[in-house]
């Protein structure tokens, strides 16, 4: 078949980088998958448009709303997949939660990375709830062999003394909802009694008046770095010689970020938010804080036990092997895909 995917696709975000991973998985299956920016269309008469140039048969969305808007009333098959913003924040907001509903109703099937996510979307959509699948985002790594760790500090000014700077690694775009200050005045203040232990906040500018407020901060800030954003598998690599992988975002659907530090061992650090804790089990695949102040406390044990870095990563990866598996989640949607032909088969008669 012929498929329009439409995600929000800002560059090196976890939304790209699951909707690229999801296009692979239809691709692999023989369907042709037109994988397009939402923000790029306008509405609904311009998305009308693009289904009758491009002959597309049947759709796919990756957000209720953000994407799944654009493909009411068409006439052509789709399904959704649900972000955590449309169960953390969207849903929240009246006229929302109106149209995620009607999207609801004509989608042929939805996806929720959680039974929590399901159970949550269920509850506020009671006529929805048994058209929805529980998948797990699926996760494979590779990290760059010419990646330089050497390099990457210097670019960041971080000099550290005989190469032992202890670095935390915070990956997510610079938006809100990520709260990537909530840890900077904690951080700095460890920093100053520890000086070679640095934050290095990384992504792309995603609202451009909150990322001026985060270079203003970090610029004031001791021990605290903003870099900009890597290509996947230079991210990948960097990881690997970190501390840890930190999330400090308010809401959370599944973070990719997050996934993919696990499956390459390396210990996480993240906020206790239903999102996270859905994939973190404390003390045992990683390590969750509630506040700054408990954040430093656990980062300050992960820095001083090799043993509980090796502990975590090690768990960490053997959860994501048995719950996160890329195959696991290319078998689910090329099923769910197929749910659409019969509905695409009758469009063209």
């Amino acid at each position: 078949m012929r498929l329009l995917f439409l995600a929000v696709l800002r560059p090196h975000t976890g939304n790209a980088v699951t909707a690229q991973r999801i296009r692979d998985h239809l691709e692999a299956a023989g369907h042709v998958c037109i994988l397009k920016d939402a923000l790029d269309c306008d509405s609904r008469s311009e998305v009308a448009e693009l289904l009758r140039a491009e002959r597309v048969e049947a759709a796919l969305a990756l957000h209720a709303y953000r994407a799944g808007r654009l493909l009411r009333g068409h006439g052509v098959p789709f399904g959704i997949v649900f972000g955590g913003t449309d169960l953390n924040e969207d849903v929240n907001q009246g006229e929302k939660h109106q149209v995620m509903g009607k999207v609801l109703e004509e989608a042929r099937f939805a996806v929720a990375f959680t039974e929590s996510m399901k159970a949550a979307a269920g509850l506020w959509w009671p006529h929805a709830k048994d058209k929805i699948h529980v998948q797990t985002q699926g996760i494979a790594t590779s990290p760059s062999a010419a990646f330089r760790w050497d390099a990457f500090l210097q670019r960041t000014e971080i000099a550290p003394r005989a190469g032992d700077a202890r670095v935390f690694l915070l990956i997510c775009g610079l938006r809100r909802v990520k709260d990537p200050l909530y840890l900077v005045d904690a951080f700095s203040e460890w920093h100053r009694q520890e000086p070679d232990v640095y934050l290095v906040i990384v992504g792309p500018e995603v609202d451009p008046v909150f990322t001026s407020e985060v270079k203003a901060k970090v610029k004031s800030s001791a021990g605290v770095r903003l870099a900009r954003e890597l290509p996947q598998d230079d991210l990948h690599a960097a990881l690997r010689h970190c501390v840890a992988l930190v999330n400090s975002s308010v809401s959370e659907g599944m973070s990719a970020a997050i996934l993919e530090a696990m499956e390459l061992e390396v210990p996480v650090l993240a906020r206790n938010i239903p999102g996270n804790a859905a994939v973190i089990r404390h003390g045992a695949t990683g390590l969750l804080f509630s506040d700054p102040q408990e954040f430093v406390q656990l980062a300050k044990r992960l820095v001083s036990d090799p043993t509980l870095r090796r502990d975590l990563g090690a768990s960490g990866r053997a959860y994501v092997g048995a719950h996160h598996a890329w195959w696991a989640e290319r078998d689910t949607y090329q099923q769910l895909i197929r749910t659409l032909e019969a509905g695409a088969g009758r469009q063209a008669c």
